[in-house]
Formats: C-alpha cells, structure tokens, sequence
C-alpha cells in the first residue's frame, strides 16, 4: 500500500536533502531515496524537485533525469527553472546531445523557455556541431524580441564561432547594443580557437579602445592563437600582464601559458611555468607531457605519465593519446601496450581520441596486422580513424589495402577529407596505378582540396611516379601556392624520367621566384643528374651547394654522386671520391658503386669493393646478387655459385623481381615466369606474336643481362619471360580487346 506524504514529512525531507548538500554526502541523499522507494511513498512534486537539484549538484545527471522524468507533466510544465538546470548540467558536462533532447522535449511539453534557456541549449549545440537547431533557436530568439539581451547574445556569439561560422559571430556581436567583457571574449575565443592572429590580436585592441581591460579569460582565449603562430615576444608580454594582474596563480591561465610556451619551443620556459603551478589539474598535467612530446623530449613526457598514475591522479583519454604518440614516436612497442591495457582498465579504450591513437601506435611500431585488427574491433570510426589506417598501410608497404580501405571508408559514409587525400595518393604512387590516382585528382578538385599546397604536392608526386610527367608538370603550374616542397616534387619527377636538363632548368627558375634550395633539394636535382648523366652539371651543382649556398653535404647528396659517376662509367674517379669523403662510407654508398661495376663490367673494383662490404655487413641481399652477376657477366660462373652459397649460409634470400601494370583500375602483378594468370594462354601467345614481329624489325635480345650458365636458346626463352614483359603483354592484349569492341 502506497504512503503519501504529510506536509511535516515534506519539511523533514527536504531539510535532509539539504544537509547532505551542505556536507557533500551523496550516500545520506541516496539513503533517503531508497526509503522513499522502499516504502512505496507516494511523495509530492516538491521533494522530486528538490532531488533532482541534488542529483544535479552531485553531477549524478542520470540518476537526476529518472527522478525528473517520475514528475507529473503538470508539474514539470510550470517548471522552467528546473528544465533550465538539467539542460544546463548536460551542455556542461554531458552528453551533450541529451541536452538537446530535453531542450526538444520542452517545447513538445509545452514548456515556455525563457532567456536562461537559451545560452545552454546554444552550448549544447556548439558542442556537437548542430548548426541547424542553433539558427532555429537564434529565430526564436529574434521572435521573443531576446535579440539584444547580451546574455543570450554572447551565447549565439559563442555558438557561431565555435561552429566557425565566424561571419555570423561578427554579425551578432555587431549589432550587440551593449557588449560586456563576457561577450568580447566570446569573439575573441572564437577567432583565436579557428588561427586568426591578427583578428584575435585585433579585437584585443578593440576592446581596449572601447574601455575594457582584459581578464584572466581573455588571456586564455588569446594565448593558443599566440602560440600557434609562434609569436613568443607578444606571449612573454602577456605573461608580464599576468603576473602584474596576479593571474599566474589561477591554474587555467598558467595551462595556457605553458601551452604557448610549448608551441613556442621553450621547452624550459615551459618547465618553469610548470613548476610555479601549485595545484595542477589533469589538463595542465596533460598539456605538460604534450609540451614534452612536441618539444622532443618524449622520455620526459613518459617520466610525468609514470607519476601521474603512481599517484592516482585521473587519467583522462587525452593525456592517454597524447603518451600513446609518444610511445609511437619512440617505437616503444613494449609501453604502448601496457598503456593500450592500462585504457581498456580505465573504461577509456572507447574514446576515439584513444583508439585513434592506438592504430597510429601500431602502425608506426610496423606492427599492421594488430592496427588492423584493432580497426576492425573498433565500434565507432570517423575520418581520423580511416586516414590513420589508410597512411599506416602505405608506410607498412600494404598500398592495396590503403587503396580498398578508401572504397570501405565510402561505403561506411564516410567522405575523404584533405588528410585523406594526402595518404591516399602515396598509395597510387607505390603501385603506379594511374586509374587510381587520376580519379582521386578529379575527386579532390570536385572538393576544393587543390587549393590545399600539401595536396597538389601530392599529386605532383603521384602523377610523377606513375609516368605522367607533363600531367604533373600541369599540375605544378597551376598551383594556388608552391612551397619548397612542391619545387622539390617537380625537380623529383623530372629527374626519375631522366629529364635532368629540365630538372636543372627548373631548380634555377625555383630561384628566381623567390625560393632558396634546401639539403632536399639538393639531392632531388643531384639525383636528377644522375639519371640523365650530366657529369658536368652534378660536379657543378654539388659544389655550389657548399660554397654558395652554405649547406653542408649528407650521406645521401654523396651517394648521388658516387651514383652520377658510375653510371657515367668513371668507377675509378667514384672510388677516389668515395675515399675522400669526410666520414665513413657505409654500405648504401658501396652498394652504389658495387651496382656501377656490374652494368660497366669492372670485376676487379666490383671485387674489392664487396670485401669492404663484408667488413660492414650487407644490409641485405642484394650486395651478393649485384657481385654473383658480376662474376657471371665475366662467365666466372664458379665464383658466381660460391657467392650465392655464402648469401645462403648468412641467412639471405632473394626476394624475385616483380613488374605490376594497371588495367581498368585493376593491378596486376608478375613475377619472372609467372605462369599463375587466370589469362596465361593468351599471355603466352601474345608473347610469341610480339617476340616474332621484334624480330622482324631487327630486334636480338641482350644476353648479358641473363645471368646463368645456361644455352643461348634457354637465355632467350628467360628474356622472353621477364615480369615487364608479361605485364606489358598483358596491357596489349587488353588495348587489342578494347579497339576490337
């Protein structure tokens, strides 16, 4: 049987709910709602009111919103103050879409909002990014004439700016009648959280002209901007005001100080600032070992998370993510996992920051399979979720996967943004799949993401990889805006086709528009040399590197020039400048030589020059083939079997060469002899028909190039057999069914 409540037990009630409000003891209010349910009380909607404010001020918001959803709509109806505090606890600590949903929910019930209303249902919007609810409750605004209230007028500001609809925000705040601090905050907030910083910087002025002296809240705002744009002199102005204000000992303003600071790379600034924080909470602990990470000292940030968690401090899914990229910085696989362990212990695995972070881990450590795994596992993925796995497959070598995880991102309804694009077209590059590639160009310019530098960077490079040099070529003069890297792409492109004359044409136009070479540079046009032999021009361009332009040479700009003079066959002048190099030379740059003794037959060089290889160590296989084929170009075909003999006993095996050509969007691969095409036959004939009408215009292979002891007829058959020459059969029988169609 049901007990109703008299007003003395009302009274009585409340005055509990009251104390243990004052006494900060959840257990005493929970005690008193479980006699209420135990004895089946019948109680009235003053004392559901009133536990739900206590629920609400213990941040116990589901335990609030059972209790608020058992009160009669009647009463709940006449209760905007109370719908007020619960929309309000959701857009401050969360969920945020449940704010909305009350804030829904209230108008369908009938309720009237009021001007407290408004600002909360706003941030709750702002949070989740949904613009469409926040301009419906901006016209409702202007409809109850709320439209100069600045309470409500800094919400909207604030709301606009934090859904970068910048514009909007100036446009509120313009027509603002009366603007206080708050709301002067709000926009500067708002521009500096988008990078602007010169309009940040610009309404700090502005404010000041108009009267007003910022706050600890508008050095908050301002100080990300600052440090973004690595403006260290304005951020040390700053920090003399805060310490003239005695802002430095608010734990929020000394955060923002130490993240400038960080951004600024003054990393001992940063520790000092650190340091002079009495109370420290989990965000300035947090931004600490994110200032460690980005300033390079990555064992330091792992020393800080070590403490924290000895001492029991609450870890939050940010500071995780940001020890996880620490771990990945260092390819400390072993830590990363523990840390992995440590989030599923903590409940916060489940936060895509985390899981964004863990696959990113993985595939950095070169351990795909369990970031792949671990994707898969994952319940929900957005667009950073797709660009990590997708930029990890092509850094593991796994382009095709890179290339079907875009298609899956599509299907999933996900759409490629810029980040995308930047990882997707280093996968049509390893592959040289062209189709691939061209169709994910026409996809970025439907975007606008050509505007991007970084992007056409990319294609540049894309197009050039894949044989489409004049294509890349159109890109690059089209660009918005080069960077150095951009002239570094085109120097690239043109060099691997062996166009070094327009590589050097190039680099000396880079000049004259303003940009100076950097070590990068150097060896794309070195390189560029290399291919095209211009002897001259690399001698030449190698030494202006020292005297004109200051920059002094690394191992790579050396190995292009032991590569430019061997392929230009001066092995002797190679071997001489390799001795005169100001370090030691390791196997990379004899390998280069050893390579150059091969094509131009040189078994003595080749021979000593493999010794000095085994003192170092090969780094794989291929220094005992390029000296087995040495010994077999001189028919020296027992010195050849005793090098691949050693190469086995060292534990070195052959990878076979392999040729792949992209037909219809499809790649298909060859190995030399590969008779597993589901089209072999017609490969097979379409070789004989092509070898026979070679023949007939003078064509006799190159039997050097065969490398075993073996009958010429066999080493045609080889040559006939060669992985390039299965894929381009393979092209030309699928070009004779298209023009037979």
């Amino acid at each position: 049987m049901a007990v109703r409540t008299s007003i003395n037990n009302i009274s009585f009630y409340l005055q509990m709910f009251e104390n243990s409000v004052k006494s900060r003891s959840l257990p005493n209010a929970k005690t008193i709602h479980q006699h209420f349910l135990k004895n089946n009380t019948i109680y009235s909607s003053v004392i559901l009111d009133k536990l739900t404010r206590v629920y609400i001020s213990f941040h116990k918001l589901e335990h609030a919103r059972q209790v608020f959803d058992e009160m009669p709509d009647t009463e709940r109806k006449n209760n905007v103050l109370l719908w007020n505090q619960l929309i309000r606890a959701y857009a401050w600590e969360g969920p945020f879409d449940h704010a909305i949903e009350l804030y829904v929910q209230m108008l369908q019930s009938g309720v009237t909002p009021n001007k407290y209303t408004y600002p909360f249902a706003l941030k709750a919007c702002s949070a989740v990014r949904d613009v469409e609810l926040g301009k419906m409750i901006h016209e409702r605004v202007k409809s109850e004439l709320l439209d100069d209230d600045v309470y409500v007028c800094t919400a909207l500001v604030d709301f606009y700016a934090k859904c970068g609809l910048l514009g909007d925000a100036r446009q509120v705040f313009d027509k603002m009648s009366k603007r206080d601090v708050v709301a002067w905050n709000a926009m500067i907030a708002g521009s500096s959280l988008h990078g602007l910083y010169n309009e940040t910087i610009g309404l700090v002025k502005e404010m000041q002209e108009v009267g007003l002296r910022p706050n600890s809240s508008t050095v908050v705002a301002i100080l990300p901007a600052i440090g973004e744009a690595c403006e260290l002199k304005l951020g040390k102005a700053v920090h003399a005001f805060c310490l003239r204000r005695r802002y430095d000992g608010d734990v929020v303003v000394g955060t923002g100080l130490l993240d400038m600071y960080a951004k600024c790379e003054c990393v001992d600034y940063t520790r000092r600032v650190f340091d002079l924080i009495n109370v420290k909470n989990e965000v300035t602990w947090s931004a600490m070992i994110a200032a460690c990470v980005a300033c390079d000292s990555t064992m330091e940030a792992l020393e800080i998370f070590d403490h924290v968690v000895k001492n029991d401090a609450h870890v939050s899914p940010i500071m995780l993510a940001t020890v996880l990229r620490a771990c990945a910085n260092l390819t400390d696989i072993n830590k990363g996992r523990w840390i992995h362990g440590y989030s599923i212990k903590l409940g916060s695995v489940s936060y895509l920051i985390v899981s964004n972070t863990l696959v990113s881990l993985y595939s950095k450590c070169g351990i795909i399979d369990d970031a792949m795994t671990f994707f898969n596992e994952m319940d929900v993925k957005d667009t950073v979720s797709f660009n990590t796995i997708i930029s990890g497959c092509v850094q593991n070598g796994d382009a095709g996967v890179a290339i079907n995880m875009i298609k899956n991102m599509r299907l999933f309804g996900i759409n490629p943004d810029i980040e995308t694009m930047i990882g997707f077209f280093p996968a049509c590059s390893h592959l040289a799949a062209l189709q691939h590639g061209a169709c994910g160009h026409s996809y970025a310019i439907t975007q606008g993401f050509t505007e991007s530098t970084k992007v056409c960077n990319a294609i540049i490079d894309m197009y050039s990889k894949c044989g489409n040099v004049d294509i890349a070529r159109l890109v690059f003069d089209q660009m918005h805006k080069r960077d150095l890297i951009s002239w570094n792409a085109m120097i690239l492109g043109y060099g691997i086709h062996g166009f070094g004359s327009e590589a050097v044409s190039l680099f000396e136009h880079m000049q004259t528009a303003g940009f100076d070479p950097d070590d990068v540079t150097f060896i794309c046009l070195l390189s560029a040399c290399s291919h095209s032999k211009l002897v001259a021009e690399g001698k030449h361009w190698f030494a202006a590197m020292i005297d004109k332009f200051q920059i002094a040479p690394r191992k790579e700009h050396y190995l292009c020039m032991v590569d430019l003079l061997g392929r230009a066959g001066l092995l002797n002048e190679a071997y001489r400048f390799i001795l005169r190099m100001p370090f030691k030379p390791d196997v990379r740059i004899w390998s280069a030589l050893l390579g150059a003794c091969r094509i131009h037959k040189n078994v003595d060089l080749g021979e000593k020059i493999s010794r000095n290889i085994q003192i170092l160590g090969p780094e794989s296989t291929g220094n005992f083939v390029l000296l087995s084929n040495i010994y077999s170009t001189a028919k020296r075909w027992e010195d050849a079997a005793r090098t691949r003999v050693l190469q086995r006993e060292k534990g070195f095996k052959k990878s076979p060469g392999c040729s792949w050509v992209e037909i219809n969007g499809v790649v298909h691969a060859f190995v030399g002899g590969d008779r597993s095409h589901p089209q072999w036959l017609l490969i097979n004939r379409r070789l004989d028909e092509l070898l026979a009408a070679m023949k007939t215009l003078g064509y006799d292979g190159d039997y050097s190039f065969v490398l075993q002891d073996v009958e010429e007829e066999e080493k045609g058959h080889i040559l006939l057999y060669h992985s390039e020459k299965l894929a381009v059969a393979l092209a030309d029988l699928s070009l004779t069914t298209v023009a037979g169609s």
